[in-house]
């Protein structure tokens, strides 16, 4: 009895071969799936964002005429009304709007006389003659514009000479 030997060790060996190329198949599979999970995560994540910002942007730009009145209302107002407790008050108010802006990453387009046109932010309303002051350039700025990171909510309006 001795002499004769099992054959179970070679099946063994070849199904623990298959089980092993199995499982590495099935841990590909997995690993791949994770992955692509992950991916779908991160666009989700992404797109989600962009959703936001669009939406936060679409309210901004309707709450941009109430800063362009605050703004005008605070640049006439007479000096014997400036330290009313009252008018003080709507500063204030002006002033927590802006902090709500600013806190959702929008900051006005700074724009100076004599700078270069740039369509990208700039909305030219005229061309006119100006003395001193290149073809091409601001002569003057008429609205404020805005950016919400480096995406351009409002452009500016200004003159620009010719």
């Amino acid at each position: 009895m001795d002499d004769v030997m099992p054959e179970t060790p070679v099946t063994d060996n070849a199904a623990l071969e298959a089980a092993k190329k199995q499982a590495a198949e099935y841990l590909d599979g997995w690993q791949r799936s994770r992955a692509e999970f992950a991916n779908y995560k991160k666009r989700q994540e992404n797109e989600l964002g962009q959703l936001r910002s669009f939406a936060t942007a679409d309210l901004i730009k309707r709450l941009l005429p109430v800063m362009d009145d605050f703004d005008r209302a605070s640049k006439t107002m007479p000096d014997s009304l400036r330290h009313m407790t009252w008018m003080e008050g709507l500063m204030l108010v002006h002033r927590k709007l802006q902090l709500v802006m600013e806190a959702e990453g929008v900051k006005p387009i700074e724009v100076k006389p004599n700078d270069v046109f740039d369509p990208n932010i700039h909305e030219a309303i005229s061309q006119d003659d100006a003395d001193g002051i290149e073809s091409g350039h601001i002569i003057e700025e008429l609205q404020k514009g805005y950016k919400q990171g480096e995406r351009v909510i409002r452009p500016t309006l200004v003159r620009v000479a010719r």
